[in-house]
């Protein structure tokens, strides 16, 4: 009797469409390695209940004064969250890879590198007023190639429209 009231409702279950939730978000944030750099960029994504995607680029600007290169990364990554906000934040981890481009403007030369790269990072997106959250999100870079920095840290905090 369980079986056949399990397989329909299986069925049903996984031939009924599913909501897709997307976002965007616009953010602002700090990239401390080697020195603390103002970083700006966006990110878009989907996603379906725990899993999702998204598309995520940033601006690192360059400091001459301290040796620190500026940084454009272009990434695409994998995201596995809580399916829904528990006390008003939904948790989640990332990681995904792409490319990037490192330059360098010096007193005598100008360095420029562009290669992959892949990353892993985590955040929080938080409710504040309907669709809008505030997001805040930590990433780790390695960086392949012969980049200054291989291994590049980044924190933002952004605002998040789900829709």
């Amino acid at each position: 009797m369980a079986k056949r009231i399990a397989l329909p409702a299986l069925a049903l279950v996984l031939l009924l469409p599913s909501t897709a939730f997307a976002d965007i978000t616009a953010f602002i944030g700090v990239t401390p390695t080697p020195t603390n750099r103002v970083a700006r960029g966006f990110a878009g994504g989907a996603g379906l209940l725990v899993l999702g995607f998204e598309f995520e680029y940033a601006n690192t600007v360059e400091d001459r004064a301290k040796n620190a290169p500026a940084l454009k990364t272009f990434m695409f990554n994998g995201l596995v969250q809580t399916p829904f906000p528990i006390g008003g934040m939904q948790l989640y981890g990332t990681a995904g890879g792409g490319g990037y481009r490192e330059s360098f403007t010096g007193v005598t030369q100008s360095v420029r590198e562009t290669n992959v790269g892949v990353n892993v990072g985590g955040g929080v997106k938080m409710s504040l007023l309907g669709p809008l959250r505030l997001r805040l999100d930590y990433r780790i870079f390695k960086l392949r190639g012969e980049a200054q920095h291989s291994n590049v840290q980044r924190f933002y905090a952004g605002l998040n429209l789900k829709f």
